[in-house]
């Protein structure tokens, strides 16, 4: 088992953050372990955030939408909760087989339409990765951001 290293903040609704994993040579892998996502205010603010990873920005394109077809959809946390409510719920989905060497990107969205900002905590595995499977998950990133670019044409 490799090292754990773990990111948490807080987001805007609509808004993407960038998170840094990518190295000069890419020879490092990340595997998420642990995604969670929570309200800002649990119990008082009511609001369903849907939280998504990705393998590349969705800026200008960032909503509520799950499509596990996506191919650079890495992860996705449900969190449920309604004002003066102690029984919030939460589900979290891992495409664990997945490694990556580049930045990955979270978006938060409310399916409700809040605008309350959430909470999310991450964790990766590392691993050491070969000059060839850098190479690989690095073209395999580039396939992705240009034909994901091509199809919004």
């Amino acid at each position: 088992m490799g090292r754990i290293v773990s990111f948490r903040g807080q987001l805007d609704i609509g808004v993407e953050e960038r998170i840094p994993l990518s190295t000069m040579k890419g020879l490092i892998g990340y595997k998420i372990k642990k995604f969670q996502a929570i309200a800002g205010r649990p119990g008082t603010d009511s609001g369903e955030l849907v939280v998504k990873v990705y393998a590349k920005s969705q800026l200008g394109d960032i909503n509520p939408l799950v499509d596990f077809s996506e191919s650079d959809l890495l992860a996705v946390a449900f969190y449920k909760s309604h004002a003066n409510n102690v029984y919030a719920t939460s589900e979290t989905i891992i495409f664990d087989n997945v490694v990556v060497n580049q930045n990955v990107f979270i978006t938060m969205t409310d399916a409700e339409g809040g605008t309350d900002p959430g909470n999310y905590y991450i964790e990766f595995e590392t691993m050491n990765i070969s000059d060839i499977e850098a190479t690989q998950l690095t073209l395999k990133n580039i396939r992705t951001i240009t034909s994901s670019h091509v199809s919004r044409l």
